[in-house]
């Protein structure tokens, strides 16, 4: 509160300089104000998501073709399903890595307001790596994946309890990639097996309805949270990434940080190569944080306790508001 004082007359450049003040005071008590009164508005609750993520990783590993993803498959299946979606299981064989044996993976593919005939993709991985092979004390341990895979999934959980209410010109589908990483090694094994067959069935075997952008998630439960933009999804999809950063910062959104610092291979450059949907990929790949000694990537660390709900709400906030503010207009 500014008090102003009476006992005195105050000289032109004194008063120009007392009124610059207060209006800069009142500007920057507004500047403050409005993003925490619109964060607050955006609904997403992140102790939920945080929820869901710790449900997921008590399954334990969830390695494609395996016992634990058909029980995540399951899980999610029923979830999406009560909450009133449409759930389609996209079926493919592959040949296992290791012996060759086949196995069928499936994506998830989770429609909302399926008739309309325009439509919005939001997907992450649901499969964890089959060992945490960065680990260094021990690269066969347990790899449960909290925010690499358990992340994205658990954010898409909680951003469905939205949609059916959500009033949009588009549809929204929310796809779970299986393959993603199915990999025991780099040398010799493919990742994004799910993506890649998703985009080619997109392109040989149209559906009747279009994708006019996507937009994935991945590894954005990281408790020390910063989201840079990531280069690929620059090259492809650069006013995606403005409007998404630009939503992020009206909401006071810091962890969104505006410059780019990593070119990531990731499911979306099948979506944009071959199914040609401008898609942009929100990654922290610096987890914990850029510059610390360790990395908690593919390793035993990727657990719950290195996440938070905090982050899972920061980032859901954003994905929803962006997808209420969509409009019928380009999207690269």
């Amino acid at each position: 509160m500014w008090k102003w004082r009476t006992n005195r007359i105050l000289g032109p450049g004194a008063a120009l300089l007392m009124a610059l003040v207060l209006l800069t005071s009142v500007c920057c008590q507004k500047s403050g104000a409005a993003p925490a009164e619109r964060y607050r508005a955006v609904p997403f609750d992140g102790k939920r998501a945080m929820e869901h993520l710790v449900a997921i990783c008590a399954i334990g590993r969830r390695v494609s073709g395996t016992e634990g993803m058909q029980q995540q498959q399951q899980m999610l299946e029923k979830y999406f399903t009560d909450l009133g979606a449409q759930v389609e299981m996209q079926a493919f064989p592959i040949r296992h890595p290791l012996d060759g044996s086949p196995v069928e993976l499936a994506n998830m593919i989770v429609h909302w307001h399926p008739e309309k005939k325009e439509r919005i993709l939001l997907c992450a991985h649901y499969d964890t790596r089959p060992f945490p092979d960065r680990d260094p004390k021990n690269k066969q341990g347990v790899f449960v994946g909290a925010n690499d895979g358990a992340s994205g999934v658990a954010l898409l959980m909680e951003l469905g309890l939205y949609m059916k209410d959500l009033k949009s010109p588009f549809g929204v589908d929310f796809i779970l990639f299986d393959g993603e990483e199915l990999v025991y090694s780099d040398l010799r094994d493919s990742y994004f097996l799910g993506s890649e067959y998703f985009a080619g069935q997109y392109v040989s075997n149209p559906p009747d309805y279009r994708y006019r952008a996507g937009l994935l998630v991945d590894m954005v439960g990281d408790a020390d949270l910063q989201i840079y933009q990531e280069r690929n999804s620059l090259s492809y999809a650069p006013t995606m990434v403005r409007d998404v950063w630009t939503i992020a910062k009206e909401l006071g959104v810091r962890e969104f940080v505006p410059r780019p610092r990593h070119t990531v291979r990731d499911d979306h450059l099948a979506l944009n190569r071959t199914a040609k949907i401008p898609t942009i990929d929100l990654i922290d790949f610096d987890y914990p944080r850029p510059g610390y000694a360790y990395s908690y990537w593919h390793t035993q660390a990727d657990v719950p306790d290195n996440c938070s709900a905090d982050s899972l709400e920061k980032v859901g906030k954003v994905v929803h508001e962006w997808l209420r503010r969509l409009e019928d207009k380009p999207m690269r």
